[in-house]
C-alpha cells in the first residue's frame, strides 16, 4: 500500500469540496483501518495546520459491557449488533453539519474494554473527518444513514491470514490465553470479517494491502 498516493487522494477530496470532507474506511477486524485513519489524519494536518483533521472511530459506538451482558452478545463483542450504529450514524449528521462549535466523539480503550466519552475531537477548523469501522457498508439497519454523512468510502482489504494474525497478537496482548484468543478469532472474529467481505464491492475504492503500512 501506498501510504503517499492515499494521502494525496485523501487531500484531493478537501481541494473539491468547498466545505468539510467526511472520509470512511470500511474493512475487517484486523484490517488496519484505524493505523490508516491516523496516518491520514496526522499527515493532513501536518499539511494544512493544526486542527485541520480529526479522527472518528466507530470503535467508541460499541455498547458497553453491562449493555452487552444484557443482550446476550458478551460473546459476539464485536458483531454488528453489539454496536450503537443509530448513536454513530446521529454524531456523523452532527459533524457533517455542526461546524461553529467543537463536537466530541468516543473512542474505544483496549486496557479498560469499554467505551470512553468524549475521547476524540472535531474542531471548527476541520476540513477533514477521517472515520472507520467493519460495517460502514452495510445496506440495512443504521449504517446506510451512516454511509450519507460521508463523501467517499474506502475498503481495505487484507489478507485473512494476516488479519488473523494482528487480531490473535491483539487478544493474547490484552490478556487472553493462546487457546482462548485462538478460540474467538475462529468464532466471532472470522465471521464478523466474512460479513464485512460481502460489503467490498459496495465501496468507492478497494485498497488491497499484504503487510503493514508503509508511510513513506
Amino acid at each position: 500500500m501506498d501510504a503517499t498516493t492515499l494521502l494525496r487522494e485523501t487531500l484531493t477530496l478537501t481541494e473539491r469540496a468547498p466545505g468539510r470532507v467526511i472520509l470512511g474506511i470500511a474493512g475487517a477486524p484486523g484490517a488496519g483501518k484505524s493505523t490508516l485513519a491516523e496516518h491520514l489524519v496526522a499527515a493532513a494536518a501536518a499539511r494544512l495546520g493544526p486542527g485541520t483533521a480529526a479522527y472518528v472511530p466507530m470503535d467508541g459506538f460499541h455498547l458497553s459491557n453491562l449493555q452487552l451482558e444484557r443482550l446476550g452478545l458478551a460473546g459476539r463483542k464485536g458483531s454488528e449488533p453489539s454496536f450503537d450504529g443509530w448513536g454513530y450514524a446521529a454524531l456523523l449528521r452532527r459533524i457533517r453539519e455542526q461546524g461553529e462549535e467543537p463536537v466530541y466523539a468516543p473512542g474505544y480503550s483496549r486496557t479498560l474494554h469499554e467505551p470512553v466519552a468524549a475521547l476524540h475531537v472535531v474542531e471548527p477548523m476541520a476540513r477533514l473527518v477521517v472515520t472507520e469501522g467493519n460495517y460502514l457498508a452495510l445496506g440495512e439497519g443504521p449504517w446506510p444513514a451512516a454511509r450519507a454523512c460521508l463523501d467517499a468510502l474506502w475498503f481495505l482489504d487484507t489478507p485473512e491470514a494476516v488479519r488473523e494474525e494482528r487480531l490473535h497478537g491483539r487478544h493474547t496482548s490484552t490478556g487472553f490465553t493462546a487457546e482462548a484468543a485462538r478460540a474467538w478469532v475462529a468464532g466471532n472474529d472470522r465471521p464478523n470479517g466474512e460479513l464485512v467481505a460481502a460489503t467490498r464491492d459496495a465501496c468507492d475504492r478497494v485498497i488491497t494491502v499484504e503487510g503493514p503500512l508503509d508511510p513513506r
